[in-house]
């Protein structure tokens, strides 16, 4: 039995223009339009799961899928830092923006740790291991990293070093007890 798990960043929101902590914004319409246009030019699967954000489900909707929601697939918790612009942030906690992008476990911002969404993936991609067929997941830049991260066994360290633009498409192939990188690149490219 091999399980097929493809991961979707969806795409482009007024949050990720503008450099900010999402916020549970909608897609930018003119991202939106671009979308239609690869409606049903996607393979078929087995099932499409999506994050619970408004993103991610429109982005779903948007290339012809009825998804379901799963919760796993959220977006990392950013507190008070959400809706923020980041240079905004780093300007005003300079402390706290630096240990959150050098300690995977720091959480200065009063949410979720990347250690901890990269935990909360991990889990996530190991009850998935043991389901045939393929299955799209469409969700967060981040949690796409986290999860990369996760399948590969890489130190949390390797989560910066992963570059997930909206549209990404991380393609995963599970079997054996264990999860490979198949391909990464952009939608259009794997589709």
């Amino acid at each position: 039995m091999t399980a097929r798990l493809h991961l979707l960043a969806h795409c482009a929101s007024s949050a990720t223009r503008a450099a900010r902590f999402p916020d549970d914004e909608a897609l930018e319409a003119p991202a939106a339009r671009a979308l239609e246009a690869l409606s049903g030019r996607l393979r078929s699967y087995h099932r499409v799961l999506t994050a619970p954000a408004r993103a991610a489900r429109e982005t779903a909707a948007a290339l012809g899928f009825d998804a379901a929601v799963e919760a796993a697939l959220r977006d990392c918790d950013y507190g008070r830092w959400r809706g923020l612009a980041i240079a905004d942030v780093a300007a005003s906690e300079p402390n706290g923006f630096a240990a959150w992008l050098s300690d995977p476990a720091a959480a200065p911002h009063g949410g979720e740790s990347l250690a901890a969404l990269m935990e909360r993936a991990g889990g996530w991609l190991a009850e998935w291991l043991v389901v045939d067929g393929a299955t799209l997941a469409v969700t967060h830049a981040a949690v796409v990293r986290a999860a990369i991260v996760s399948a590969l066994g890489a130190a949390s360290s390797a989560f910066w070093r992963i570059d997930v633009a909206p549209l990404s498409l991380a393609r995963l192939s599970g079997r054996d007890g264990r999860w490979n990188l198949v391909a990464l690149g952009a939608l259009e490219a794997l589709s």
